[in-house]
């Protein structure tokens, strides 16, 4: 049988007493700050920490690889971006049979882009985002063997997906695939540039409509940018928004297609994942498929 890409379960139970203990012996500073759990995703829980501040920890093994990667250079890219990012205030070490780094993060207002889209006017402010964020990245960069890679080595993750759903829905039809195959097919014009990684709308946040942050920085790595500008049908709702930010980042028909194609691979992925456990990620991958498909 095979399975969807739900959940991964925690290999370390992360609990507000624990964090308490950890920022009292490492940030005795902060301690008096209250404390509240904010949300758990597939690789960190967070919680916040007054009214500014916000603790993210590892709940396995890979998003402690990945944390290391934000430790690492969100102070790097950070400042250079137009929009915030959560670049670390605090680190902390293992301790109390906790077993890896975590970060203080600032905490920055507002919803994730599934529960506020951006308004109709944020195609040309993702466009600005991701020019100034896809530069030559240097070859120390952190390495990532499933983002900002050929869409052809996803190619078995993609069928998997699909069998698992091809029992459970419908929706994948033949324009769909085509979609797919066109972004295997297209040649790869642009690689060694900083990506994200991983920009669907929770890893988004808008408040009032308007594009303010990207989080969740782990996946990032040095490869083709086709991977991020799948957001533009991830986040856009409008067509003329999406016709925007194209013209505005400007890239060729191959990266379109690439990038269409990844927005497929999206698509099949969280639509899995949603289904098995996450109806939100299942909403995500509607609405991105019913623009692919407009």
């Amino acid at each position: 049988m095979v399975a969807a890409s739900k959940t991964p379960d925690a290999e370390f139970a992360v609990d507000g007493d624990l964090v308490a203990r950890l920022i009292a012996r490492q940030h005795a500073d902060l301690a008096k700050l209250p404390l509240r759990f904010e949300a758990s995703g597939w690789d960190n829980v967070m919680f916040r920490l007054g009214d500014d501040l916000a603790v993210r920890l590892p709940r396995r093994t890979m998003g402690a690889q990945f944390m290391q990667s934000e430790q690492a250079w969100l102070q790097v890219l950070g400042p250079r971006l137009p929009l915030l990012t959560p670049a670390p205030v605090r680190l902390g070490v293992p301790d109390l049979d906790y077993p890896w780094t975590w970060s203080i993060v600032p905490w920055i207002e507002g919803e994730t882009a599934d529960l506020d889209p951006p308004d109709e006017h944020q195609g040309v402010v993702l466009a600005a985002f991701f020019k100034a964020l896809h530069q030559p990245a240097p070859p120390e960069a952190p390495h990532n063997p499933v983002r900002g890679v050929p869409l052809s080595t996803r190619q078995d993750m993609f069928e998997k997906q699909l069998e698992y759903l091809g029992s459970r829905t419908d929706l994948i039809d033949s324009r769909a695939l085509e979609i797919w195959r066109a972004g295997v097919s297209a040649p790869t014009d642009l690689e060694g540039l900083w990506v994200h990684g991983d920009p669907h709308p929770r890893n988004v946040i808008v408040r009032n409509g308007k594009l303010k942050a990207f989080i969740d920085w782990g996946d990032m790595t040095r490869g083709d940018p086709a991977t991020d500008l799948s957001s533009i049908w991830m986040l856009l709702d409008a067509p003329a928004a999406r016709q925007a930010a194209m013209e505005a980042y400007g890239a060729s028909e191959a990266t379109w297609a690439r990038a269409r194609g990844w927005a497929m691979y999206y698509v099949v992925v969280l639509l899995a994942a949603g289904i098995a456990d996450d109806p939100r990620m299942k909403a995500i991958a509607e609405k991105t498929l019913a623009r692919l498909l407009a």
